[in-house]
């Protein structure tokens, strides 16, 4: 399926084509309402073309005009069917909107026990989109920092920005913003959703709103709390942030959208043709497959839904520059009745479509249906979030017995997840914290997760988050805890930029963010997530930015080639020592008390680059191996004490040496 001329609004000389799919429906209508989007003037029937697409030029009309559609045809939910003209939907194609969604019971109503619609929903705008963006090749490059950002809480609280411009798409592009950005060699940002999307149902009666997006109703609108300026501001803040050298990511969701289930509100595909768009249960057409936790699951392998999903990709990339996307729950987009199919034929699509196919693709790739969890299953070139990292990186410094061998693995790239069918070189995406879960610093202060603010009675998020809180639950004025807690969090934080593969860190985590243990903060639009930029820990800040330069000056630690232990020319890729240089044997690595490792990577040319992990409280001393004409340095910026050969490492520490010098012939 492949829709020609493009569905949705499109002005011309004569007016504007209006133009939507539906293979079910009996009867639509294109609404027009009056500049305010508050009064509906005309009512127009759309012609059957073929199909599925019904379309209707409408002359007179220019861009800017405000709209909606409504169907018609049998309505019998328990067969799948939900068609209701009093329903106004969204244009699955439109690129703009008047208007943020806002939940109301009434828009759930069934038919003929409510009113219209009309006044309870946003309306779509018609509009002229400039020329695609100069094709550009992707920023980001293998084994680069990505920075996750959650758009309106990153800048809400900036004291440079300024005050209108915050919490929006054009504030990143402020100076200070990018300042920061570079201080860290941030190679790209990845934008948590900013497609316009709508409050779960429950949020509104708690005082509460949805602040993370991961609700959308919309797939190419940008909601206009975070893009008053549309499509423009994102192309705009794409193009300033590549001058400075940062690739923009786009987080999508295509997994589900916020008309949930079937007690949710008909917004848009439900209202067009539920049977097409959503995954219904074998036999059952109205009962909805729910392999997402939100109450419906987008049909990816319909043509329709895939066609949809292809069209926003290609949008993003032609209209703003993007580099790329990140798929949330992307075992989605390649679920059939039977499961999941790496080769789907929407994967396969966006892999070879010649506007997509240089993109960079990430996958988080879980979903909670059958089988959904398919980490190291993606193909080639998805990158994968790598939940097993982050639990192993966080359970080794929890502490936790026998983790010294899951510790180099992941260090080394994961090659016991990505390493199957003869491929050398990592997917892993390397993260100790995301928007879901504790933050980086909370995972040192609290051991239990603090969810009371989500008016759930603390029964939401998840209940082990693999966290330790040094003594003492959550805020201390004891100096020795706090310092021990700093500690541990930039041992964490040296752990990530010392390992194989791509990174990222969350927004906030490079200076100690706290969101007080709230393990799930989508519903917090408030100071819980609203970064605070005045109170910022400036000694970790700092050695983030440190560790950055480092990984930008060593070849070895951006490479994204399995870690083997193989030697050429005598130089091992990597080895892997106890404390007193020696090489780690089968007693060692099965000793489920070692909590000392070093790493160093063989560099050609020039010298090797060792790092030592010290998970115990004990300071340790630990000797590397040397080499006539080499002497082993701290790295700049990074504190060590070197004697020799020796490196004393202190309690709860990682410490980073590098060789130089000249070999001897």
């Amino acid at each position: 399926m492949n829709f020609r001329p493009p569905l949705g609004a499109i002005p011309a000389a004569d007016g504007i084509r209006f133009s939507v799919w539906s293979g079910a429906a009996e009867r639509l209508w294109v609404s027009i309402f009056d500049d305010t989007g508050d009064r509906e003037i005309d009512r127009l029937e759309l012609v059957a073309e073929g199909d599925g697409v019904h379309a209707l030029t409408v002359s007179g009309l220019n861009a800017g005009t405000r709209y909606g559609f409504r169907a018609d045809g049998e309505y019998a939910p328990e067969r799948g069917l939900w068609f209701d003209p009093a329903k106004l939907l969204m244009d699955p194609y439109a690129v703009a909107i008047d208007r943020p969604y806002v939940f109301d019971p009434r828009i759930s109503a069934g038919r003929g026990e409510g009113m219209d619609t009309a006044a309870l929903t946003p309306k779509a705008i018609a509009a002229v989109l400039p020329q695609p963006a100069a094709a550009k090749p992707p920023l980001f490059k293998s084994g680069g920092l990505i920075y996750e950002v959650a758009v309106r809480a990153f800048t809400m609280r900036h004291p440079a920005v300024p005050e209108a411009q915050r919490g929006t798409i054009a504030a990143l592009a402020h100076p200070a913003i990018i300042e920061h950005l570079s201080k860290f060699g941030v190679s790209a940002v990845e934008l948590m959703p900013v497609v316009a999307w709508i409050d779960e149902r429950h949020l509104p009666p708690l005082g509460l709103t949805n602040a993370w997006g991961y609700n959308p109703v919309s797939f190419m609108a940008l909601d206009p709390r975070l893009a008053p300026g549309g499509i423009a501001e994102l192309r705009n803040t794409v193009a300033a942030l590549r001058d400075a050298g940062i690739g923009v990511i786009l987080d999508l969701v295509f997994n589900h959208t916020g008309e949930s289930d079937e007690l949710g509100p008909t917004l848009s595909l439900r209202g067009l043709d539920n049977r097409a768009y959503y995954r219904h249960a074998p036999g059952s057409p109205g009962k909805l497959v729910n392999h997402t936790g939100t109450g419906n699951t987008i049909a990816c392998d319909h043509p329709a839904a895939r066609q949809l999903i292809l069209d926003s990709l290609r949008h993003f990339v032609l209209q703003a520059g993007v580099d790329g996307f990140r798929f949330d729950l992307a075992p989605v987009l390649g679920r059939a009745d039977d499961g999941f199919d790496p080769h789907a034929p929407l994967m396969a699509a966006i892999r070879n479509d010649p506007v997509l196919q240089d993109r960079i693709l990430i996958a988080e790739p879980w979903d909670i249906g059958p089988g959904g969890y398919q980490l190291g299953n993606f193909p080639a070139p998805f990158l994968e979030w790598n939940d097993k990292y982050r639990d192993d990186v966080r359970r080794f410094w929890r502490s936790d017995r026998g983790m010294i061998g899951a510790l180099a693995t992941r260090l080394a790239g994961s090659h016991d997840i990505f390493g199957g069918r003869g491929g050398t070189r990592t997917r892993s995406v390397n993260f100790i914290a995301a928007h879901d879960g504790m933050t980086l610093a909370d995972i040192a202060r609290y051991e239990r997760k603090h969810n009371e603010a989500n008016g759930e009675q603390n029964r939401d998020g998840h209940n082990e988050n693999l966290s330790w809180n040094n003594g003492v639950e959550g805020d201390t004025d004891d100096p020795e805890i706090a310092a021990q807690r700093r500690r541990d969090v930039m041992a964490v934080l040296s752990t990530l930029f010392a390992s194989r593969g791509k990174i990222m860190l969350t927004a906030g985590d490079e200076f100690g963010r706290t969101q007080r243990g709230n393990n799930n903060a989508y519903a917090q639009d408030n100071a819980i997530t609203w970064l605070d930029w005045s109170g910022r820990d400036r000694q970790i800040e700092d050695h983030v930015a440190a560790l950055s330069a480092m990984r930008r000056g060593v070849a070895a630690l951006r490479d994204v080639g399995f870690l083997t232990g193989e030697a050429q020319a005598g130089i091992h890729d990597v080895e892997w020592l106890d404390e007193t240089g020696q090489p780690l044997g089968e007693k060692g690595w099965n000793d489920p008390e070692r909590r000392r490792l070093a790493m160093v990577l063989g560099a050609k040319p020039g010298g090797r680059f060792a790092a030592a992990f010290n998970g115990s409280i004990v300071p340790a001393e630990f000797k590397l191996p040397t080499r006539a004409g080499f002497r082993w340095s701290p790295v700049e910026r990074l504190p060590a004490t070197v004697q020799g050969a020796a490196v004393l490492v202190p309690g709860r520490n990682v410490v980073f040496v590098v060789e130089r010098g000249t070999p001897q012939r």
